[in-house]
């Protein structure tokens, strides 16, 4: 069964940092695009960052450029997300979600996800 599994959230005060990770199970990522999406309550679902199958290309929403960086290790079948100077504003729950094929990533749909994991930010 293909599985996409987050882990890494939790409670971290402003200016800390947090690691998220996305595993999958049932198939390989070399073959797919990754995105990490996050939505907050009462707001829309945003891409925050993708990567493509490859990791040639990747693209960083405005909102989280410059402290958030995405990146894949298909030997361990995990893609990443490292969180720095975290914001209040940055609570939501993160998803991560594959799609199949080369190409940019901003441009995919994406037809695998997991079921998220929360990141709270607060003093």
């Amino acid at each position: 069964q293909l599985q996409l599994v987050e882990s890494g959230g939790g409670l971290v005060q402003p200016g800390g940092s947090l690691r998220l990770s996305c595993a999958a199970s049932g198939f390989t990522l070399d073959y797919y695009a990754i995105g990490w999406f996050r939505q907050a309550p009462g707001k829309e679902r945003d891409r925050v960052s993708c990567i493509s199958s490859s990791g040639g290309t990747i693209n960083v929403a405005d909102s989280v450029k410059g402290r958030f960086t995405i990146s894949r290790d298909n030997a361990q079948n995990t893609v990443y997300l490292q969180m720095n100077s975290l914001k209040p504003e940055d609570t939501a729950v993160y998803s991560c979600a594959a799609a199949y094929g080369s190409g940019w990533c901003k441009l995919k749909e994406y037809d695998y996800w997991g079921q998220g994991t929360q990141v709270t930010v607060s003093s």
